[in-house]
């Protein structure tokens, strides 16, 4: 992994998107159906890409709006649909698209007040809201957000009934009918203007916000974060929560400053990430540069993406967490202090988290919920209550309310972030300070995620690997003990392969995207175990996909 020179430091005038060229492409570029980079394709959040390269244009927001309205009339889904927009440049434009295909086909929308930015959890929480004790007339919704993606992004989500990332076998069918649309030129799409969308009977206004706020006391303890005094401090950068955070400092009486409240879709404000690309990515230490610079300022302090469904949380003692880290001591405080929820509610997390999780769930005595890369397997046991909490390693996270009930079933970036604060109140231990307490018990883990090239014949064989093809039995010099293709918690494909010892594991999967695959590794033992784990993991792998 090369590090850019930029990385950490502030963006330069150069990195900075043409604004007007981006949306102007959005309305004027064409994407051909026959070409595979510019079809629909949803991945584990969604459709994204950029105007610019013909992945992310207004023929693309039409088609699947309307794929959307089809997927609902056949389901019978005829309740209120809930839109949301971050603050990507391509976002407004896309709703007003979006907003027009819907109004056309008679779907009743709900839309922000004063057309503000609605994070991913307040749409959740507004589905699941409505659909509260009814039966029939349930609402979904759609998010336009590439999420903590690069500012020249766009992307577009749909969260069914259950509130949460659609399903597979959902977003196949969209899919499928959106690049039917694309590729008989919208033959089939309705749509009206943007006037008559505004106007229209079905076109209603939520209070998002105000919503959201008012029913965080369900989920949070701000009566100890008030009483403890903390000065807490947020970043939105620049995103769809900049006006919920003063919202809830306001309604909680909380000592919280909102370090930047800047909305500019250039992001001008963000230091570079690792790669030299500007990302809003809350768990990136390069992207975090100015977060971290105030962290002596703030008991603990926190930042949010562009659609707020990722968290990045700073101490004075530890400076950023790893989202590995914290995500293993959210766990471990949450299941301690909400003695209302399920005493089977079980503990969610991805194949390539952290095993300290592991570690924390078994002294728990909590049941751990392995499954693939995605949040949305998480959505169904937050729905019924039978997750108590969903995490993954890229800072993505939800959990139930006080009472057990269900808060959000899509990554909500708010709460967790309250949450340091909560826990740093009520146990006198800022976020760091427990987790090394947490190491101290039931040890250190030392990991890393690396990059290895692979031909796009390479990658299909790794995601189509089985157990029986690795022929070693020794990892790292540790025996190897299991090797999975399949998830344990729901038994679906992980997409490659992860194996496990006593002490380490790795993960190799293939990138979507791009001519590599990527190697998750940790180690409970040391850096130089780490590295020798790394190395065998890449050899093991390489052997077993040039061996077919």
């Amino acid at each position: 992994m090369t590090v850019s020179p930029f990385a950490g430091k502030p963006a330069p005038a150069e990195l900075l998107i043409d604004i007007p060229r981006l949306v102007t492409a959005y309305y004027t570029g064409r994407p051909d159906a026959s070409v595979a980079t510019q079809r629909v394709a949803f991945g584990t959040s969604g459709h994204r890409g950029s105007s610019f390269d013909l992945g992310f244009n207004e023929w693309h927001v039409l088609a699947i709006s309307q794929a959307i309205c089809l997927y609902r009339e056949a389901q019978g889904i005829n309740g209120p649909l809930f839109v949301g927009i971050d603050t990507h440049a391509l976002s407004t434009p896309a709703g007003a698209s979006a907003l027009e295909v819907l109004a056309a086909n008679g779907v009743t929308v709900m839309i922000a007040e004063g057309d503000e930015y609605t994070p991913t959890p307040a749409v959740s929480h507004a589905i699941l809201c409505y659909n509260r004790g009814r039966t029939t007339g349930l609402a979904d919704g759609i998010v336009i957000t590439p999420s903590h993606n690069p500012p020249q992004s766009g992307g577009y989500k749909y969260n069914p009934t259950n509130g949460g990332p659609a399903d597979t076998h959902i977003t196949k069918w969209i899919e499928a009918k959106a690049n039917e649309l694309l590729a008989n030129q919208l033959a089939g799409v309705k749509r009206v203007s943007l006037e008559q969308a505004l106007k229209a009977d079905t076109t209603h206004r939520h209070d998002f916000l105000n919503t959201y706020v008012a029913d965080l006391v369900n989920v949070i303890d701000f009566d100890a974060i008030r009483n403890a005094g903390l000065r807490l401090g947020v970043d939105p950068l620049g995103g769809a929560g900049v006006r919920y955070w003063p919202a809830i400092a306001e309604h909680y009486r909380l000592d919280l400053e909102v370090v930047n409240t800047h909305v500019d879709s250039t992001f001008r404000f963000m230091t570079v990430d690792w790669d030299g690309q500007i990302r809003m990515d809350p768990s990136s230490s390069h992207a975090m540069q100015g977060l971290i610079g105030l962290k002596e300022r703030f008991d603990v302090a926190f930042a949010c993406d562009p659609d707020h469904d990722r968290h990045g949380i700073v101490t004075p003692s530890g400076g950023l967490l790893a989202p590995n880290n914290y995500l293993a001591v959210a766990i471990d405080y949450l299941f301690q202090n909400r003695p209302q929820w399920r005493a089977d509610a079980a503990v969610g997390k991805t194949v390539v988290s952290s095993g300290l999780i592991d570690r924390v769930a078994k002294r728990l005595g909590r049941r751990l919920y392995e499954v693939p890369v995605g949040f949305k397997w998480f959505a169904d046991g937050l729905f019924d209550g039978s997750l108590g909490f969903g995490g993954e390693e890229s800072a993505g996270a939800s959990f139930l309310r006080k009472d057990g009930g269900v808060w959000s079933t899509d990554k909500d970036g708010l709460i967790p972030a309250l949450l340091a604060a909560e826990m740093t109140a009520r146990t006198g231990r800022d976020p760091s300070q427990a987790y090394r307490g947490l190491t101290d018990e039931l040890g250190e883990p030392f990991s890393v995620r690396v990059d290895a090239k692979a031909s796009a014949q390479q990658k299909a064989l790794l995601s189509k690997l089985s157990p029986d093809q690795v022929q070693s039995t020794q990892l790292a010099g540790e025996t190897i003990q299991n090797i999975l293709s399949h998830a344990p918690g729901n038994d679906q494909a992980i997409g490659g392969l992860k194996v496990m010892t006593e002490n380490g594991w790795f993960a190799a999967r293939p990138s979507g995207t791009e001519d590599i695959y990527k190697i998750y590794a940790e180690s409970f033992v040391s850096d130089e175990h780490l590295k020798q784990l790394v190395v065998e993991a890449q050899a093991l792998v390489d052997g077993a996909i040039s061996g077919q």
